[in-house]
């Protein structure tokens, strides 16, 4: 039933998500495609956890304060790479480095932290499967984005050659 439901989702999302850009970062995202991938993420995890309702209460505020948390992080590694792109100096480059360590680090420190805390909601197995679920999720929607542009690839050289089919009937 869900999957129904989600793969009716898929192609809607797959074309919202990746309009106009390849580069285009999650803040520059259409909001609406974000929300609803949004949505579509929180029936994904909760059918793979398997949540009570019980658990879904406790367990979603806990998930979306560490979910924010792993978000600034990565983002301030995108935009310390944005930086180092542009000046090309290699001291830079070294600094890079190091604060990818540090920010790995702090990721794992966050992950263990936020571990805890949901350890008291919901199962250890439970946890082992949200890693799998959040991994597939992501490869799904990878997944749908690169279908979106091969199917966007493939029009783009069918209306090209329809117009070369056209000028040479005029010709």
């Amino acid at each position: 039933m869900y999957h129904e439901k989600a793969n009716d989702s898929w192609s809607l999302v797959g074309g919202q998500f990746c309009c106009d850009g390849q580069d285009q970062t999650e803040n520059e995202q259409d909001p609406k495609a974000l929300e609803k991938i949004n949505a579509l993420r929180i029936a994904y995890l909760s059918e793979k956890l398997n949540l009570t309702s019980e658990q879904a209460e406790k367990f979603w505020p806990i998930y979306r304060e560490f979910s924010d948390k792993r978000k600034e992080l990565r983002r301030e590694l995108i935009d310390a790479r944005k930086q180092v792109k542009a000046d090309q100096n290699p001291q830079k480059d070294e600094a890079l480095v190091k604060l990818g360590l540090e920010l790995k680090q702090r990721e794992l420190d966050l992950e263990k932290t936020y571990s805890e805390r949901l350890l008291k909601v919901i199962s250890a197995q439970q946890i082992l499967s949200l890693r799998k679920a959040e991994g597939d999720f992501q490869q799904l929607i990878r997944d749908q984005i690169q279908q979106r542009r091969l199917m966007q690839q493939r029009n783009e050289t069918i209306r090209e050659r329809n117009q070369r089919l056209k000028q040479q009937q005029r010709n």
